[in-house]
């Protein structure tokens, strides 16, 4: 069974946490950011950018979604 791709939080998580972290790699960005799925139940998410508009774009997303 294949994992269905994750491209934004909210696929993923409900409400997340009040920090993230950003790791710099030399092809790219991954943005690692814990929280609540949609059934309530911690979970975290892992999402690799190729990109520093892909990576602003998931950062907006994360200030932009209810806090845990």
């Amino acid at each position: 069974m294949a994992k269905t791709k994750v491209n934004k939080i909210s696929d993923k998580l409900a409400k997340v946490n009040d920090s993230f972290t950003v790791y710099m790699y030399d092809n790219g960005f991954m943005v690692e950011i814990a929280g609540h799925d949609h059934k309530e139940d911690w979970s975290s998410s892992k999402i690799v950018c190729t990109s520093m508009a892909d990576l602003v774009e998931l950062i907006q997303e994360a200030t932009e979604l209810e806090r845990s």
